[in-house]
């Protein structure tokens, strides 16, 4: 089995105190989190059970010079890295570090849509695990995308990867929220994001078993509500947050 193109594969976080993330996330989303054993790096892998789900690391030297805040990011997984991140220039993108190999694991480069949102082209060296049931808790349940422009930016991602229009869903003065399909199911939604963001950016939700129990355990392990717990359309409730060193994330549940 492969990773089909144009799909997510894999969220990775940079950040302030790799250890201090790890504790606040098995706290708040269950997982256990282990050195990956890279030579050259410090470097966690997180897990739901067997699952892995996401990658640790402290934010590298020549990033904090550029001020590069604590942040998650999301692979996506392409045929070839080389031709889609030559495609994405020509599309208008932007490349932050050209096409390299991760011995034993897969090629990547990193890279910004035309509205400086930072994502990961990855193409893996190894199989795919089979997805999840939905809902599953500690499993990725959502990709947002805050757009300068959510119209072009679909536009830019549809040309890039496929990916197709689901429902708009109209937010009445936040305007509207467009869901995103690839592979025939929706796996995201985008929409402009709010004044008070500087840049355009992807924030990623992860499930969890309950949202207003979730949201407790956040302030409780030294994080920041921003946003919920708010049902939201399809029967879920979401929480938005800040952990501790700063980065956002999202949380998703089938129930409050």
């Amino acid at each position: 089995m492969t990773a089909t193109p144009g799909s997510f594969v894999w969220r990775e976080l940079m950040t302030s105190d790799m250890k201090g993330a790890e504790a606040f996330y098995k706290n708040v989303v269950g997982w256990t989190c282990a050195d990956s054993g890279m030579a050259e790096m410090s470097y966690s892998i997180c897990h739901a059970g067997d699952a892995m789900i996401a990658g640790m690391m402290n934010i590298p030297d020549e990033a904090k010079k550029m001020g590069v805040p604590p942040n998650w990011s999301g692979y996506i997984s392409v045929e070839d890295v080389d031709a889609a991140t030559a495609k994405l220039k020509s599309l208008g993108g932007s490349v932050h570090r050209p096409p390299g190999d991760i011995p034993g694991v897969g090629r990547f480069s990193v890279v910004a849509d035309p509205q400086g949102a930072v994502f990961d082209l990855f193409k893996s060296a190894n199989p795919a695990p089979a997805d999840p049931p939905p809902d599953t808790p500690g499993h990725v349940g959502w990709n947002e995308l805050y757009a300068q422009d959510w119209e072009k930016s679909f536009a830019f991602y549809n040309a890039m990867f496929g990916w197709t229009k689901g429902e708009a869903i109209d937010m009445g003065p936040m305007g509207k929220y467009q869901l995103f399909s690839h592979g025939g199911k929706d796996i995201g939604g985008m929409m402009n994001k709010p004044p008070h963001m500087p840049n355009a950016a992807w924030g990623f939700y992860f499930n969890v078993d309950g949202a207003a129990a979730a949201a407790a355990r956040v302030t409780a392990a030294g994080g920041k509500i921003l946003h919920g717990p708010v049902p939201v359309p399809g029967g879920h409730t979401i929480v938005q947050g800040l952990d501790p060193q700063g980065a956002f994330f999202g949380l998703v549940s089938p129930k409050a």
